[in-house]
């Protein structure tokens, strides 16, 4: 089969929910037993309402976190902690682990355990990776070798994880990665010739960045991985208000209308279950078998941006974060800066 057939089209296909589906909604009647996914980000905000659908679902789920004493707590405060069942949500197989993302040597010590726990003589399988975790609009900080800290946390620390993991998403057979994206992509493409701001630090323009580079992640895992089963999408999940915003000032979410200037939160926000829908939608749903490589929204395939549109900020997938040719590319600078690639050559 050629390439060109076995492109998912970016166009919607009537998947049947919408911007006000929750998590649950989208996965009612699914039957996860026996599955195995990794949420990273998994105790807070959309991710903690991830963890809970795909748990409700019977999937065992592993929950990597920096602070994995803070994520048990959380955990537990939500109804989720490891080793129980609460109400109709099986949390036996939930497991927290430390994983850092903005630290390649975290990274790899997460993956080599989780590999490790497979039986001898047989691969660990992985079936569902949500790349979920993020930081946004964060003040300059640089990390390991000089990495400007939101591209190297939110793209490069998910590029390092999948690679390494990925005999396990092989041996699943049929494995979904979701990276989560957003309409900060529109904000900046990938900066080539000057991907850590060596030149100068931009908040928003950095984190523009990362989110495209989350989106063309997807597009070329998607490549590289349908021949062995394992599709991958780009997610945005909507305007959910999290601790995703915590490095912003309360003034300055005022001033960009996401609440008044008595904290309440602007209608267009989502909340954290309405969030989860659409990486729950794609990690699971039975209408994208044999799909991948596209951006999604409010639990669809998005369609293109309509550049000039009164709504082409806030809705669609501009065509620099599903360029082909640029997610080879970045691919290729990832594999470098990183050393890791599970498809070398």
């Amino acid at each position: 089969m050629s390439e060109e057939n076995t492109l998912t089209p970016q166009r919607k296909i009537g998947s049947g929910f919408g911007r006000d589906s929750t998590a649950a909604e989208v996965i009612a009647g699914i039957d996860l037993a026996g599955r195995t996914a990794i949420v990273t980000g998994g105790y807070s905000g959309l991710g903690l309402e991830t963890v809970r659908a795909l748990a409700s679902a019977g999937a065992a789920v592993v929950v990597p976190a920096r602070r994995p004493e803070h994520a048990r707590e959380v955990l537990a405060a939500a109804g989720l902690a490891p080793g129980t069942r609460d109400g109709d949500v099986n949390v036996a197989g939930l497991e927290v682990a430390e994983l850092d993302l903005a630290d390649q040597a975290s990274v790899k010590e997460f993956a080599a355990g989780f590999l490790a726990g497979a039986a001898p003589g047989t691969t660990r399988s992985l079936d569902i990776l949500i790349n979920n975790a993020a930081i946004m609009a964060s003040p300059e900080q640089r990390v390991g070798p000089g990495w400007e800290a939101q591209f190297a946390t939110n793209h490069l620390g998910h590029f390092a994880l999948t690679n390494l993991l990925w005999p396990a998403l092989a041996a699943a057979g049929r494995a979904r990665v979701v990276s989560l994206s957003s309409t900060g992509h529109k904000l900046s493409g990938i900066r080539f010739d000057d991907i850590n701001f060596d030149a100068g630090y931009d908040k928003w323009r950095a984190y523009g960045q990362a989110k495209t580079a989350n989106a063309l992640f997807a597009v070329q895992l998607d490549a590289l991985g349908r021949d062995f089963g394992v599709r991958a999408f780009a997610v945005h999940p909507g305007g959910i208000m999290t601790e995703l915003q915590r490095h912003l000032p309360r003034e300055e979410m005022i001033a960009a209308g996401w609440m008044d200037e008595h904290g309440n939160v602007d209608s267009r926000f989502k909340t954290p279950a309405q969030g989860a829908a659409t990486s729950v939608w794609a990690a699971t749903a039975p209408a994208l078998e044999g799909m991948g490589g596209v951006y999604c929204e409010d639990c669809e395939i998005a369609e293109p941006t309509v550049p000039g549109s009164p709504d082409a900020r806030i809705r669609g997938v501009d065509a620099h974060a599903v360029d082909r040719e640029a997610a080879a590319r970045l691919w290729q600078v990832s594999a470098e800066m990183t050393g890791i690639n599970a498809f070398p050559g």
